[in-house]
């Protein structure tokens, strides 16, 4: 009868072998981005307000709800922010009155107004702060 010793060993050795074989060279991929934040704005006669009023820097879906008598358009300007893309201002079209328009976005760390074109409505401000985590483990996001 011949003894099962050497394939034992055998089978060991290379299961060690091939558990060696991961890399431990750092990931090449990016992370993913943080988590959209959707912040929801309101146009008044009188004002615009925008909650939450800060956030981290990332991706964000601006919400705003129209409650006056005729069509709005809004502007997210900046007010100061530290990267150069996010100097560009952003517009929504026309938001009719009692309906909603979304605006996606990414912005930098700095201060926003958000403000209606052409309009004597008070501004809102936007503070966002530094970057939000990566949603890299998030699970179950678009």
């Amino acid at each position: 009868m011949r003894s099962s010793g050497p394939v034992l060993a055998a089978a060991v050795a290379a299961a060690l072998a091939l558990s060696a074989c991961g890399s431990s060279a750092s990931r090449s991929s990016e992370l993913r981005p943080p988590a959209p934040v959707v912040l929801s704005a309101a146009i008044t006669p009188r004002a615009i307000t925008v909650s939450p009023a800060s956030v981290g820097a990332g991706p964000i879906r601006l919400v705003t709800a129209n409650l006056t008598g005729g069509p709005q358009r809004v502007l997210l300007e900046p007010v100061t922010a530290t990267a150069d893309a996010a100097r560009t201002p952003r517009r929504t079209g026309a938001i009719e009155p009692q309906h909603t328009r979304s605006l996606q976005t990414t912005l930098a760390p700095g201060v926003y107004r958000l403000r209606v074109v052409g309009g004597l409505v008070a501004p809102a401000i936007l503070r966002i702060g530094p970057e939000r985590p990566s949603s890299q483990n998030d699970l179950l996001l678009p």
